[in-house]
């Protein structure tokens, strides 16, 4: 007995050290959580990050066929050599419509894709599985074949490349876990959204009986999306960008009516499978309130390769203000991408333009002396270089309800036109008294003629000169 008491006693000595040790660890855990709380999604320095210089890329259609490879190959790596590009968004279509949809293709592009130097997050075009139905394709099941890009492409929460972002994927809200093709991720005070709705017209089929595919797809689309807007107005993050590879046709937009079922007959027009989108997309811009960029591919070819108008109307036939739509449609996209800068110092805060790359060994990425751009108010010399951007996922919740708090950061008041009296009137996109686009150019004192190009008032006749 007495040596179990001094063998207790002998020991007590360690077992306290021991307790004092992890209350110590456990404090110190918790004044992390805090800093980084205070702190804000701007990272350690607060703000200090968040509303920097940011630019990224985007590139669509580029892989139709195996000699596409090497082009694309050589296009990835001349925009990894652009410091000031942050990551690429590949907006769908990484195989041509008559390529057989077997599981080798899409080994060998995954593989392609990864090897970027540049954080790269892809997001599901129409020719990757909706269009493995037809017979050129291989007549494969389209949504086996979903099932197996999701496998291979976004099998964690990470973008594809050498240097991977951290993503948040809708697979994380138990109601949604087969969407994990649509994500979410926040860079520099702006809140990023891709989501899977492919041309033609959503996917939507006409065969009767329940479109199983594209109602489930619908319904988590919209979750998505409309968690996102009321996350990123909470967090009073600067803008929003929401990617997707179809295009919406923002001219056909159906409001709602109690009485449609007594009317027999809707014209010869189809089902719209875009109409839960772009509803959604209504009730996202009310919700955030700031600019709202939607980006998505043109079925139709466009003059300058890229479009940029206030298109989306609400149910009661106003425009939507604060919701500017960027349409591409590169000429060239084995040798072409789309650059997109932003700068909250700058107004308005983003900068379009078509990027060419000359296809031949240790080639580099040039802009086109003749591809058009829609800048705001060039940054002055005083703001470069960029400081690099900081990234984080957003913050998902396993369940099916909103957060009941998001970290707060601060916030811009909304972009003003300039009104120096020096420099022109800006030409209307829409009719006075709505307020000017967030991405509507400012003509740029002292800059070359052909260096930033000119805007069109008819947002119909393409975004620029």
């Amino acid at each position: 007995m007495r040596r179990v008491e001094a063998a207790s006693s002998a020991r007590s000595p360690r077992v306290h050290r021991a307790a004092v040790c992890a209350v110590l660890a456990v404090l110190l855990c918790g004044a992390l959580v805090r800093q980084q709380a205070e702190a804000g999604p701007g990272g350690a320095d607060g703000a200090g990050s968040e509303g920097a210089p940011l630019g990224f890329a985007l590139i669509a259609d580029a892989l139709t066929r195996p000699a596409d490879e090497a082009s694309v190959r050589q296009l990835l790596d001349a925009i990894a050599r652009e410091r000031d590009m942050s990551f690429i968004v590949y907006d769908g279509n990484i195989k041509g419509p008559t390529e057989p949809c077997r599981d080798n293709v899409y080994e060998s592009r995954h593989d392609l894709l990864d090897a970027s130097r540049t954080p790269l997050i892809l997001l599901p075009g129409q020719h990757d599985w909706a269009d493995c139905a037809l017979a050129q394709a291989g007549g494969y099941d389209p949504v086996e074949r979903l099932d197996f890009v999701r496998q291979l492409f976004f099998g964690d929460a990470t973008s594809l490349g050498q240097t991977p972002l951290s993503l948040a994927r809708e697979s994380e809200v138990a109601r949604f876990r087969p969407f994990r093709e649509n994500v979410r991720w926040q860079a520099n005070g702006i809140a990023f959204i891709g989501l899977n709705a492919p041309s033609p017209n959503n996917h939507y089929l006409t065969a009767g009986g329940r479109n199983g595919e594209f109602e489930d797809r619908s319904v988590a689309s919209t979750f998505w999306l409309e968690h996102a807007a009321e996350s990123a107005r909470r967090a009073e993050l600067r803008a929003l960008v929401v990617i997707i590879q179809g295009d919406p046709d923002f001219s056909r937009y159906e409001r709602r009516d109690r009485f449609s079922w007594l009317r027999f007959s809707h014209g010869n027009q189809g089902r719209d499978g875009f109409l839960e989108f772009k509803r959604s997309l209504v009730k996202a811009a009310e919700l955030f309130r700031g600019p709202v960029i939607v980006i998505h591919g043109s079925e139709t070819a466009l003059p300058n390769g890229f479009r940029i108008d206030q298109p989306l109307h609400n149910d009661k036939g106003a425009v939507v203000a604060n919701l500017t739509r960027i349409a591409m449609a590169l000429h060239k996209p084995q040798a072409q991408w789309l650059e997109v800068e932003t700068d909250f110092g700058w107004r308005p805060p983003f900068r379009v333009r078509v990027r060419d790359v000359a296809l031949r060994e240790g080639s580099a990425a040039a802009p086109a002396e003749a591809s058009p751009s829609l800048p705001a108010e060039p940054p002055s010399e005083a703001s470069a270089p960029n400081p690099a951007p900081h990234f984080q996922p957003w913050q998902s919740q396993p369940r099916n309800d909103l957060p009941a708090s998001l970290p707060v950061a601060p916030r811009l008041p909304p972009p003003t036109p300039p009104t120096s009296p020096s420099q022109p009137s800006l030409p209307p996109i829409l009719s006075p008294p709505q307020a000017l686009p967030p991405i509507l150019p400012t003509p740029a004192s002292g800059v070359p003629n052909g260096a930033y190009g000119t805007y069109r008032a008819n947002p119909s006749e393409g975004g620029g000169e």
